[in-house]
């Protein structure tokens, strides 16, 4: 397995796998990746977590049943969780049997870090989207239905930031849309919000906040955002 990352995302991960070294190697690479980390080795331990995820990563064979009744309890309960299925079966019924059994995407043992985190990154960014921004609450809302209060400067941050999509906000846009000079403006202000938001979003939902930094060029949110008034 190759441990090169080619594009950081955050979200949180639980990973099902028996295997202790396969289980601790990927659990150190999704670390790395910035995402946070559940860890279960059987589908009893998966049972005492009662934890909500962004993506679940399952090995189909597990000692007391399989990666097929994880995922049917989180289809259950968490319908848009993104479900990555492990195993080192490869026949095509056996494929077959894994996303009819509720998996986004079937990968078979062995199988390349990069391969997987290409395969997060693309179920992140579909199963983290639709998350709302109430301008007459100022509150941001989470596909989850997860949620916070936001200041006024984090409200525009949010409403710049949904303009922007999917792509990169421009840090002097910003700066101008929050009613300040670019030239005057000393861009540790912003770093600390951004620091701030990021830290009180971890701390009462305890989740990751998809607002990525882009070094010498902005802030990207890895989901859409929906604005309501």
């Amino acid at each position: 397995m190759s441990s090169k990352n080619a594009e950081q995302i955050v979200a949180k991960v639980l990973l099902v796998e028996d295997e202790v070294e396969l289980r601790e190697e990927l659990a150190r690479f999704l670390l790395r990746s910035g995402h946070q980390v559940i860890q279960a080795g059987s589908l009893a331990e998966f049972a005492q977590l009662q934890a909500t995820v962004d993506i679940a990563i399952l090995d189909i064979g597990l000692p007391d049943g399989t990666g097929l009744d994880v995922a049917q309890l989180i289809r259950s309960k968490t319908p848009r969780t993104g479900i990555i299925m492990l195993t080192a079966r490869s026949s095509t019924q056996d494929m077959l049997s894994g996303l009819n059994g509720g998996a986004d995407h079937y990968l078979v043992k062995p199988f390349r870090l990069l391969e997987l985190n290409a395969i997060i990154n693309a179920l992140y960014r579909r199963i983290g989207g639709d998350w709302c921004l109430n301008l007459r609450t100022r509150r941001l809302l989470s596909a989850q239905g997860l949620q916070i209060s936001l200041s006024l400067a984090e409200l525009e941050l949010f409403q710049q930031l949904a303009t922007a999509g999917l792509h990169v906000l421009n840090r002097r846009d910003l700066v101008e849309a929050m009613g300040y000079n670019w030239l005057e403006f000393d861009m540790r202000r912003l770093d600390t919000m951004i620091s701030r938001l990021r830290k009180r979003w971890a701390d009462e939902t305890g989740t990751a906040l998809p607002l990525k930094t882009e070094h010498g060029k902005g802030y990207s949110f890895l989901a859409t955002i929906t604005v309501v008034q």
